[in-house]
C-alpha cells in the first residue's frame, strides 16, 4: 500500500484537509482533489478561483478547471464557462461522462453543465467588482501573484486591459490559480487545477488550467505537476509536461520544476510576470519552484493535523 499525500499551491490550505479525510478513508485521488478543490471554489475571501473570482473585462467571470489521473492519463476540462460555481466537478464530468471529449469551453460547458445536473449561481460578488474596479488602477502588485511585486509586464498587461475594457463598456453588476495533487493508498495519482483566470482577460481567453501539459499533466511513469502564474508561458513551453518528463528521467520534484519554468525565462514575452510549478512523484516525494522568494507550497501526509507550508526553490 502507498502512503496517501496531497499538495497544493498557495491558498488550497483551505481544502486539503478535505482531501486528506478522503484518503484516509481509502477513497481516491481523483475524489480527493475534487473534494479539496470545491472547498476552495467555494472560499468566498479567494477571489482567483470559483465564485467571487475576479472577472473579464467586460465584468463577467470566466472559469477554467481540469482533471487528469496518472494510471491512464484520462483528462477532463472545461473552459470560460460561466454560471457554475465548481468547475472542477464539471470538469470530472467531462472526464467521466463524455469520454469521447476532453475539454469543453463557453457555453458548450455550460450547457453539458446544465444538462448534468449542475446548479448555476452568480459568480460575481460586491467584492471582486470592487477588487475588479480598483485593480485597474496603477497598482504595485503583481497582476496574477501571490502578494509579489509588479514587473514591467504586468504594468504593460494592465494598460492593455484597461483598453480592453473601455472598448467593451462593462455593465455594471492574493492572485492565482490553485492546484491540488494528490496520491492515494492504492498509487493513484490525480492533479486538478482551477482558476477564474487572468484578471480583466479578453472574454473567452482559455489560460494554461485546461489545457493538457500545459497548466495540468499526469502520468505515473513520472508523476504529477500543475503550474500558476502567467498560464500563456505554460501553454507556449508545455511546462506542466515538462516537469513530468523531467521526474520520470530521475530528476528530483522541485529541481524538475526549476528546469522547466528556466526554459520558458527565454520565450520572449512583453507581458511577462511569475510563472510557478509544483510536482509530486508516485513514491512521495514533492517539490515546487517559483520566481520570487518566499513562495511555498502545502502539503499534508497520514499523519498530518493540518497543512505544512514548504518553501519552493527559487528560480
Amino acid at each position: 500500500m502507498t502512503q496517501p499525500v496531497i499538495i497544493g499551491s498557495e491558498r488550497s490550505e483551505v481544502g486539503l484537509p478535505a482531501g486528506m479525510d478522503v484518503l484516509r478513508r481509502g477513497g481516491t485521488a481523483l475524489d480527493a482533489v475534487e473534494a479539496a478543490m470545491r472547498r476552495c471554489e467555494d472560499n468566498l475571501t479567494d477571489h482567483y478561483v470559483g465564485t467571487g473570482g475576479l472577472p473579464n473585462a467586460q465584468g463577467v467571470v470566466e472559469l477554467d478547471a481540469s482533471v487528469m489521473t496518472g494510471s491512464d492519463r484520462r483528462f477532463g476540462a472545461v473552459g470560460a464557462l460561466r454560471g457554475f460555481p465548481n468547475p472542477i466537478s464539471v470538469a470530472r464530468a467531462v472526464m467521466e461522462r463524455l469520454p469521447q471529449h476532453c475539454l469543453l469551453v463557453g457555453e458548450g460547458a455550460a450547457l453539458f453543465a446544465r444538462e448534468n445536473g449542475f446548479e448555476g449561481a452568480e459568480l460575481l460578488t460586491d467584492e471582486s467588482r470592487a477588487m475588479w474596479r480598483q485593480q485597474l488602477l496603477t497598482a504595485a502588485e503583481a497582476v496574477e501573484g501571490e502578494n509579489t511585486p509588479a514587473v514591467d509586464g504586468d504594468h504593460r498587461y494592465r494598460r492593455a486591459a484597461l483598453e480592453l475594457v473601455r472598448r467593451m463598456a462593462p455593465h455594471e453588476g492574493p492572485w492565482g490559480t490553485i492546484n491540488i495533487v494528490a496520491l492515494d493508498a492504492h498509487g493513484e495519482m490525480c492533479v486538478g487545477v482551477s482558476t477564474s483566470g487572468y484578471p480583466f482577460k479578453y472574454p473567452g481567453r482559455v489560460g494554461d488550467s485546461a489545457v493538457p501539459g500545459a497548466g495540468n499533466w499526469c502520468d505515473l511513469r513520472g508523476g504529477g505537476a500543475a503550474c500558476t502564474g502567467r498560464g500563456e508561458l505554460s501553454l507556449r513551453g508545455g511546462t506542466a509536461r515538462t516537469v513530468v518528463d523531467l521526474l520520470g528521467l530521475g530528476k528530483e520534484p522541485a529541481d524538475a520544476c526549476r528546469v522547466a519554468l528556466e526554459e520558458t525565462a527565454g520565450l520572449p514575452d512583453e507581458f511577462r510576470s511569475e510563472l510557478r510549478a509544483l510536482a509530486l512523484t508516485p513514491d512521495g516525494r514533492h517539490g515546487g519552484a517559483a520566481g520570487q522568494e518566499g513562495s511555498v507550497y502545502a502539503v499534508m501526509t497520514d499523519a498530518s493535523t493540518e497543512p505544512e507550508l514548504r518553501p519552493r526553490t527559487l528560480v
